[in-house]
This record gives structure tokens, C-alpha cells and sequence, in this order.
């Protein structure tokens, strides 16, 4: 089928209400738009770029954490979650009661990234593996009733108050099995010649159309664009994710989502997908850019406190995944007591490699600031 041709799906009559049932996807695409096909090319080098570089960079896994943080904060953004970087990465105890639960939902989405990531070791990219993350995405935090790791058994909407003042409202529960069971043997059929960035931009907005769980059908739908690519060796490492694009073109995002829906208009969908995979890919291969820069400059200054320097490159190398730290973890971290942890924490401060940002006497907060400011 031409992708012009593409027929989203039909509102279907329910008791007092209309679910939107999407046709399957499972089928064989044709690309017919030549600006479409130039935005691919466009993307799909960006991209190589970006694995490229990711697999230059010693230590990259240090700051992959990073950059998962920020998906984290990012995407739970999206759906409302008012946490950002500064405060993810900080340990629960020094988090404002009032912040708690959103702090702990990008720490759930934090690790079901790593968990996912981690179980496409053994397990292929499936509707299993999205259940098993959407069940630790849920865990302990708000959604925590709404039925996690479990396709949902009623019908849901988006927007509005309740069915009948609904903004939009997914497949009947009924249909979700069959639709996510076609969804899953797209993502595998190797029989059709559709670009990879094209399927999982399509996959996207069926996830979403389908919406299959009754919570974190947006973060879930999201984390499946990093799983595909890094499925199917796109990418080395999990080192682009889309969430910080979609936020800042947030109206856009659910716009070209509603268009294909209301308009058919699949094409400008993947034309919108693929500027965001355009243009995160070279925002991120220059944020790694200035982490090469910024490490250069750091491990050059460390050079000067001389015996001290191997114990000080193991900080630094702490600090690049815990940029917020305290001397506790310090401590904890390199094997070594409080008291030894606090005067190399004043080295780093003396070297304007560290500031103190509590001002308190005790229990003080030292940020890596250079560090996390690539990343706000």
C-alpha cells in the first residue's frame, strides 16, 4: 500500500460513545512521497552519525546514564510530571515531599529503560518485553492500580472527563490482543522493504492509536523507538530518544498523531517523526561533542594534585554518572572514609570542578554543574 493511500481506521458505534478501530499495519508499504524519502536519507545519516560517534567515546555507558535521565524527565514531562534533571538525579532524601511521587515516576521510567534494554539480551523486542516494562514502569507510583504489565480489560479515553466528552477514545478492549499481536509481527516482518526509521515511526503511532494499556501508554510508546533501534542494531548503545523533541513540539506531536486518525495524513506523521530523529540525532552527537570537551579540560586540571591523581580520576569517573553527590556516597562509592571523601570533594571545589549548593555546614549537596548543564 501507498503510504498516501493509507486508511487510518473508522469510528465504530459503542454504547453511547464512539472507540476509533485502526485498520492493521502489517501490510506491504510502499513510500510514495519524494520529500518523505529525502527527510529518510537526511535522518538515517544523522543517525549512523550518531551511533559512530557513541562508539568513539571510552566510558560512553557513563553517559548514556545521563541521557537517560533526561528521556526520563522528559517524557513523564509529556504526560504532566514536573521533575527535571537537576532533581532526578538526586537521591529521594533530598527531594521536597510535595515532588516525591513525580520523582519516583522518572525513577520507575529510568528503570524500565534499563530493564528493557537489558532484557533485548534474551528476549526480542515483543508485546512480553513491553508488559514486563510497563509493569516496572507502574510499580509503587500512581498508576500503580491501573493494571501494570497487563493490556488493559475496559476502555479508556484521551482528554475530557469521562467517555462522552472525550477528546479521543481507542479501540474497544476487545481489539487490543489482535491489534498489538499485528503490531508486534510488523516490527519482525523482515518480508516487506520498509526503512526502518518509517516502521518504527508507523509502529509509534499505532501504539498510540491503540493505546493498550489503561496508564503509561505514552512513556511506553516512546521507549519502544529506542528499543526498536537499538533491536535491530541502528544503534550500539540506547543513545537517542525522541522525548525532549516531542516535548518542545508538544501541540505538533498530538496534532500529526490526530491527523492521521482524522485526515488519513500518515505522511506528514513520518515527516514530523523523521525531523525528530533528524535533529536529535545532531543534538546529541554535540552534546557528546562538549562531554569529549568538558572531560579534556577536567582531567587536565586534575593533573595537578599530583599523588593524589589516580584516586581523583575514580571521582571523576563517579561523578559522570552521579553528577549530585554528597560525601556519603563519595565515600561509599570509592572505598574510602568520610573524612578522606570531604578533602577531595575540596580539591574538585578548588579546581571549579565542584560547587557546594546547599550552604549549609553538614549534610551539603556538590554538583558537577558544567557536567549537568549539557544535559538541562
Amino acid at each position: 500500500m501507498n503510504l498516501s493511500e493509507f486508511k487510518a481506521g473508522k469510528p465504530v458505534q459503542r454504547y453511547q460513545y464512539k472507540s476509533f478501530e485502526p485498520n492493521k499495519v502489517d501490510i506491504d508499504w510502499q513510500i510514495d512521497n519524494a520529500d518523505l524519502i529525502m527527510q529518510l536519507s537526511e535522518a538515517n545519516l544523522k543517525l549512523g552519525e550518531l551511533n559512530a560517534f557513541s562508539q568513539l567515546i571510552p566510558d560512553v555507558d557513563f553517559f548514556i546514564k545521563m541521557h537517560v535521565f533526561k528521556e526520563g524527565t522528559k517524557s513523564s514531562k509529556i504526560e504532566g510530571t514536573q521533575t527535571n534533571i537537576d532533581e532526578a538525579i538526586q537521591k529521594e532524601e533530598y527531594i521536597l515531599p510535595e515532588k516525591k511521587d513525580d520523582w519516583r515516576e522518572v525513577q520507575n521510567y529510568v528503570q524500565a529503560m534499563n530493564q528493557a534494554i537489558d532484557n533485548l539480551v534474551s528476549l526480542p523486542l515483543s508485546n512480553r518485553l513491553l508488559k514486563q516494562t510497563h509493569k516496572t514502569l507502574l510499580q509503587g507510583v500512581r498508576g500503580k492500580h491501573k493494571l501494570p504489565g497487563e493490556f488493559r480489560k475496559s476502555q479508556n479515553w484521551i482528554g475530557g472527563s469521562s467517555l462522552t466528552d472525550a477528546t479521543f477514545i481507542p479501540p474497544h478492549q476487545d481489539q487490543v490482543g489482535d491489534l498489538m499481536a499485528d503490531l508486534e509481527r510488523f516490527l519482525h516482518n523482515q518480508n516487506i522493504p520498509v526503512p526502518h526509521l518509517i516502521k518504527i515511526g508507523i509502529a509509534h503511532y499505532q501504539f498510540e492509536t491503540i493505546h493498550p494499556f489503561l496508564d503509561g501508554n505514552g512513556r511506553i510508546g516512546r521507549l519502544l523507538i529506542t528499543l526498536y533501534l537499538v533491536s535491530n542494531d541502528l544503534l550500539y548503545k540506547p543513545t537517542l530518544y525522541l522525548s525532549d523533541f516531542f516535548e518542545k513540539n508538544k501541540t505538533l506531536y498530538y496534532d500529526n498523531l490526530t491527523r492521521v486518525r482524522t485526515h488519513n495524513n500518515l505522511t506528514q506523521w513520518l515527516k514530523y517523526f523523521l525531523e525528530g530523529v533528524r535533529s536529535t540525532s545532531e543534538n546529541s552527537i554535540q552534546t557528546f561533542k562538549n562531554i569529549i570537551e568538558l572531560r579534556s579540560k577536567v582531567e587536565h586540571k586534575i593533573v595537578s594534585l599530583g599523588k593524589k591523581h589516580a584516586l581523583a580520576k575514580s571521582f571523576l569517573e563517579f561523578l559522570y554518572s552521579k553528577p549530585i553527590t554528597d560525601a556519603g556516597d563519595v565515600a561509599r562509592a570509592l572505598k574510602i572514609n568520610v573524612s578522606t571523601a570531604l578533602r577531595l570533594i575540596a580539591d574538585f571545589m578548588k579546581l571549579e570542578i565542584l560547587e557546594e549548593v546547599t550552604g549549609y555546614k553538614r549534610n551539603r549537596i556538590f554538583v558537577f554543574e558544567e557536567y549537568v548543564k549539557l544535559f538541562r
